[in-house]
């Protein structure tokens, strides 16, 4: 018999809730709807892979706020990528060319196609080093891969790598000169092993900085000293011979990044070597290598052994990352 009291409604399912446990999301397993995501030490390598690629969109978002935050208020905007390169080539084009005058031809040219690679590959590990540092309020309050941050500035390099690519093309127009457009298949390849190498060593930084906050200006004097042991202000072939005789050129092509810069010269520069007049006595015709006269298979080659290896790293990074970010939190 009623009452008059109404009587409650019986309780009805719980709504679902995602299980928050850090950054990345996921099914949980058995249960269809519920989701959980991971921020920990704790997440396996396969799992952070497919965090990255469902994030991806996430990844397009920080990329366009680093860029909005770079050149924000910025009379000039995008147009600096292409004052900053250009003045440093102009430097060195002006010691090397005009006063040191160096015989090889088009030596702009030649430079550019290494800034080109370098200036990418610099970018991206200068930036690294203070992007979790820097986003560390965001960090603390929202769950997503914190890996996503040190690639994000991976793709604001490549943004202003398109910007200059144009920048080069100028100049190609300009000196009315051509690529070896039987060669250009190798320039997807050698930028793909390049964005997968930069993207290794930018992550491994990022979370390396956290702890020895040091990291950020040992990575400054290391670059310096890199960009150095790499054949672009120089040309590989004046090296070659001493290394040779040494039996140090396999040490030498260890460095990732000579392999693709000499792929780029190759490629867009289209010259192996140059001869050049010496005024001594009778005049002799003296021919210099720049790059080795091997054929497109062996800078195949070389790019395949750079991808490989940067895979690898790139897994690696994964790794020490996720081991590392438990503690972000308390670091920062």
């Amino acid at each position: 018999m009623s009452l008059g009291v109404d009587e409650p409604a019986a309780a009805g399912p719980e709504p679902e809730r995602p299980t928050i446990i850090g950054g990345s999301t996921r099914f949980v397993p058995g249960q269809s709807h519920d989701r959980i995501t991971v921020v920990n030490g704790k997440v396996q390598l396969g799992q952070r892979l497919v965090d990255l690629w469902r994030n991806r969109d996430l990844l397009m978002l920080l990329t366009r706020t680093e860029l909005k935050v770079k050149y924000k208020e910025s009379v000039l905007g995008y147009a600096w990528s292409m004052l900053n390169p250009a003045l440093v080539l102009g430097i060195y084009y002006m010691i090397f060319k005009v006063i040191s005058r160096t015989p090889q031809p088009h030596f702009a040219i030649w430079l550019f196609c290494g800034l080109l690679v370098w200036n990418l590959f610099n970018n991206s590990a200068q930036g690294s080093t203070t992007v979790v540092v820097g986003k560390a309020g965001i960090i603390k309050k929202v769950a997503f891969p914190r890996e996503l941050l040190a690639m994000s500035t991976v793709g604001v390099a490549v943004v202003l790598f398109a910007i200059q690519c144009g920048v080069l093309i100028a100049f190609l127009i300009g000196f009315q000169l051509t690529p070896a457009w039987g060669l250009l298949w190798l320039l997807p390849l050698a930028f793909i092993a390049l964005l997968v190498f930069t993207s290794a060593v930018s992550i491994f930084l990022s979370a390396v900085n956290v702890y020895l906050r040091d990291t950020q200006h040992l990575t400054e004097v290391a670059l310096m000293a890199w960009f150095w042991l790499t054949p672009i202000v120089y040309p590989f072939g004046l090296v070659a011979k001493h290394l040779a005789a040494h039996h140090l050129t396999w040490l030498y092509l260890a460095n990732p990044i000579a392999p693709i810069a000499m792929t780029f010269q190759r490629v867009i520069y289209n010259q192996t070597q140059y001869i050049a007049t010496v005024a001594q006595g009778n005049s002799t015709h003296v021919v210099t290598h720049v790059l080795p006269s091997y054929g497109a298979s062996w800078y195949a080659m070389m790019i395949g052994i750079v991808f490989v290896v940067s895979v690898g790293l790139f897994l690696l990074s994964l790794v020490v990352f996720g081991r590392l970010e438990g503690n972000f939190a308390e670091e920062l």
